[in-house]
């Protein structure tokens, strides 16, 4: 192993995103939800249910926000320890930036990962980055444009391995080695999780009682 003995770091508290906690706290008065309410269209002509649908299709889609891309990523599992990424601070949500962009500037919308890698000649850099790429593109909405990059002074091989991150031939040629799949996959089998399984992954291991 590169890091024998890694810091393990304490887990963030799953929290409720996009407007979640407004609707617990109201859950009481539910009936004053808009969304709630009979929809007009049961009542009204055919012409006009046609008019509801066409401004339906012109409803923006829901944004992100980088606590729900942190949700994504954080119960990744290390290639080389039965922890998380959030366990072992390789990701945090302070280092992921989500920009919507700008349809009248021609902007489309970003996100960006930065990960710190937990010792500076980490052989497992390129397959953390390999597998946070995999999990983003397969969870978010494709209109996004995903960055993936090691933070700036974090690596001694940060700036070949960000061009090989960010080389979609690169990545797709990578993706079709079976055995790198296999093991991008097993990093990958604990990321549904969300954070509310990395005490009991932990558990047992022997780098807690270190």
């Amino acid at each position: 192993m590169d890091n024998a003995n890694p810091v393990v770091y304490a887990t963030q508290a799953l929290q409720p995103r996009n407007g979640e906690l407004d609707a617990i706290s109201n859950s009481t008065q539910w009936w004053r939800d808009d969304r709630l309410a009979p929809h007009t269209t049961l009542f009204d002509s055919d012409e006009d249910s046609g008019e509801e649908h066409e401004e339906d299709r012109d409803v923006k889609p829901e944004s992100m926000d980088a606590r729900e891309v942190f949700d994504l990523v954080r119960s990744i599992t290390d290639p080389e320890h039965p922890l998380t990424l959030e366990q072992l601070a390789v990701v945090k949500e302070e280092h992921i930036i989500v920009d919507e962009g700008d349809v009248n500037a021609e902007r489309a919308p970003q996100i960006l990962l930065e990960f710190t890698p937990t010792i500076p000649h980490c052989s497992m850099a390129t397959l953390i980055g390999l597998s946070l790429r995999v999990r983003l593109l397969r969870a978010l909405p494709s209109r996004y444009k995903v960055t993936i990059r090691i933070r700036e002074g974090t690596h001694q091989s940060e700036n070949a391995i960000n061009k090989q991150l960010q080389d979609k031939e690169r990545v797709a040629a990578a993706l079709e080695n079976k055995h790198l799949l296999g093991v991008v996959q097993g990093c990958l089998a604990t990321s549904a999780l969300r954070g509310t399984g990395s005490t009991d992954m932990a558990q047992g291991s022997p780098l807690l009682s270190t």
